[in-house]
C-alpha cells in the first residue's frame, strides 16, 4: 500500500493531465467526467459540471498521480488543492483509519459505498490535511 497524491483543479484538470502525460511520456490518460457518472435523481448534475474531470490518473515514473476538477460551487484554493489518498483491500483498516483521522477534523464525505468503491470517504484532519480513503478492488489505484 502506498499513499497517492490527488490534485484538484478549477476547471482545467483535462489540460493539466494531458500536459503532464506529455511531459512525462506516459500512456494517454483515461479521463472520466462528472457527466459519465451514474445519474442521481436526488442530486441532478448541473450542465456546467458535465464536461469537468471527475477522475483521471497517470503513472509518473511508476507512481500513480490522480487528478480531478472541483465540483462547481465547491471551494478551490490554489496551493491547498492536494489530497492524500489511501487505498486498502481491508475495509476494517479503512474504517479504523477514517475514525482516527476524523477526531478533531471535519468529515467531507462519510464512509459509504459508491459506484467506484465499496468503502470510500474523505475528511480534513485536525491539521488541515485532506485524506481520501478507499477500498482497493485490485484493479489499480482509482479504478472502479
Amino acid at each position: 500500500m502506498a499513499i497517492n497524491v490527488y490534485f484538484n483543479f478549477n476547471g482545467n484538470a483535462r489540460e493539466a493531465v494531458e500536459f503532464y502525460a506529455e511531459v512525462f511520456g506516459t500512456e494517454a490518460p483515461r479521463i472520466m467526467t462528472f457527466g459519465e457518472a451514474p445519474p442521481d435523481p436526488s442530486h441532478p448534475l448541473p450542465e456546467e459540471a458535465k464536461h469537468l474531470v471527475m477522475h483521471a490518473m497517470l503513472f509518473i515514473d511508476g507512481s500513480p498521480v490522480m487528478f480531478s476538477d472541483v465540483f462547481p460551487g465547491m471551494p478551490y484554493v490554489e496551493g491547498n488543492n492536494v489530497n492524500l489518498t489511501l487505498m486498502s483491500d481491508d475495509t476494517g483498516k479503512i474504517k479504523d483509519w477514517f475514525n482516527k483521522l476524523k477526531e478533531g477534523g471535519t468529515v467531507i464525505m462519510d464512509l459509504q459505498e459508491t459506484f467506484w468503491s465499496k468503502c470510500y470517504g474523505s475528511l480534513k484532519d485536525k491539521f488541515g490535511i485532506i485524506w481520501q480513503l478507499s477500498h482497493d478492488n485490485g484493479q489499480g489505484a482509482g479504478n472502479a
